[in-house]
C-alpha cells in the first residue's frame, strides 16, 4: 500500500478491524505513519499523507479515543517561544496490535523448548503453575462462596476481569461456566496441557468434579465447563476428576 504522498508502506492487506476502503484506508494511513515515524506531529502528518489539518486531526483524535494513540509534548528547540508547545503523536501497544505481533509464535516457540529440553513434566508444571497464577488470590474468596453454582459464578466474574468473557448460567443438574474469549486458544490448540490445568484448577477451586465440553482451542465457539450442582466431595478434600472432550482434533502439531 502507498501513502497519499506516494510513499510505499509495505503493506498490502489492511489490519485486523479498519475497514479497507474510504476514510478506514485513511486512518490505516494515519495510524500506519504514527508507528514508522512516531512521535510525529499533525502537521507532518498531514504534509506526508497531503491531508487537511482537519482531516488529519479528526483521525488522530478517533485514533486517540479508541486508546489506540497518545500525545506527549514535543521537544523544545532553540529559543523558547510563546504559545503551547507541539504536540507529538505515537501509537499506543494497543495501537500497535492492529499491524499484528508475534506472541502466539514466540509463546508456542518457548512451550516447544521447554517440552523438548526440560519434557513433558515441566510443560504440564508450567501450565498449573500458570492457571493458578491466573486466579490468584482470589481463589480463596471463590471457595467462601457456597455451593458449586456459586462459585461457578464467582469464578466466572474472576476470569472475566482477567479478560475471558466468562459466564455462569444454570443448565440442567448444573451450571455451565462458559468463557467466550481464550487470550490463548492459538497457544492451546498445540498445547493442549493448558486446557487440562485449566480443568483441574477450576475442579479444585470449585469443590467438585467438572466436565469441559467445549474449547475455542478445538474450534467452538466458547470454552464450556459443566459444574453438577451438588459437589461429590471426598472426606479428605474436593473431588478434582476432570474429562475434557475429544472436540475437533488437530492432526500437526510439528
Amino acid at each position: 500500500m502507498k501513502t497519499a504522498a506516494g510513499h510505499d508502506t509495505g503493506v498490502h492487506t489492511p489490519p485486523v478491524g479498519l475497514p479497507a476502503s474510504g476514510e478506514g484506508r485513511t486512518r490505516i494511513a494515519v495510524a500506519r505513519l504514527l508507528l514508522e515515524q512516531g512521535p510525529i506531529t499533525a502537521a507532518e502528518v498531514a504534509a506526508e499523507l497531503e491531508l487537511s489539518a482537519p482531516a488529519v486531526r479528526r483521525h488522530l483524535d478517533a485514533l486517540i479515543a479508541d486508546g489506540e494513540a497518545e500525545t506527549r509534548d514535543a521537544p523544545r528547540r532553540g529559543r523558547r517561544t510563546r504559545g503551547r508547545p507541539a504536540k507529538h503523536f505515537l501509537l499506543t501497544d494497543a495501537g500497535r496490535v492492529r499491524f499484528g505481533h508475534g506472541y502466539d509464535d514466540l509463546a508456542t516457540s518457548a512451550l516447544r523448548f521447554l517440552a523438548q529440553h526440560a519434557g513433558e513434566k515441566a510443560l504440564g508444571d508450567f501450565a498449573r503453575t500458570r492457571v493458578h497464577d491466573l486466579i490468584g488470590p482470589s481463589a480463596e474468596r471463590i471457595r467462601a462462596a457456597g455451593g458449586p453454582g456459586e462459585r461457578a459464578e464467582a469464578l466466572a466474574l474472576v476470569l472475566s476481569d482477567r479478560g475471558y468473557a466468562a459466564a455462569a448460567r444454570e443448565a440442567g443438574q448444573g451450571v455451565q461456566l462458559c468463557q467466550h474469549h481464550c487470550p490463548v486458544a492459538h497457544v492451546a490448540a498445540e498445547f493442549p496441557e493448558l486446557c487440562e490445568a485449566e480443568t483441574e484448577a477450576f475442579a479444585e477451586i470449585l469443590g467438585t468434579h467438572v466436565q469441559r465440553l467445549a474449547t475455542i482451542a478445538r474450534g467452538d465457539s466458547a470454552c464450556t465447563t459443566h459444574v453438577p450442582a451438588r459437589a461429590p466431595e471426598r472426606p479428605g478434600g474436593p473431588q478434582v476428576t476432570t474429562t475434557s472432550p475429544r472436540g475437533r482434533q488437530h492432526d500437526d502439531h510439528s
